[in-house]
């Protein structure tokens, strides 16, 4: 997977796992919430995925 594709789809893990978590709370559904949290933090990991192959790219273009 690129880059950009690690970045968008942990955008879009990262956008769903906070409408879990947020549905979750409102319904005091503490499974969903916590699916919510596990699914943003997942998000979170695959864009700092996208930007460390960037930056590995830069480098390597730089040498």
């Amino acid at each position: 997977m690129g880059s950009t594709s690690d970045k968008i789809k942990g955008t879009a893990n990262e956008a769903a796992g906070k409408i879990k978590k947020g549905i979750g709370g409102a319904t005091d559904n503490r499974t969903l919430e916590g699916e919510g949290r596990a699914q943003e933090s997942r998000g979170k990991a695959q864009k700092a995925k996208g930007e460390v192959k960037d930056a590995v790219k830069r480098g390597i273009d730089r040498a």
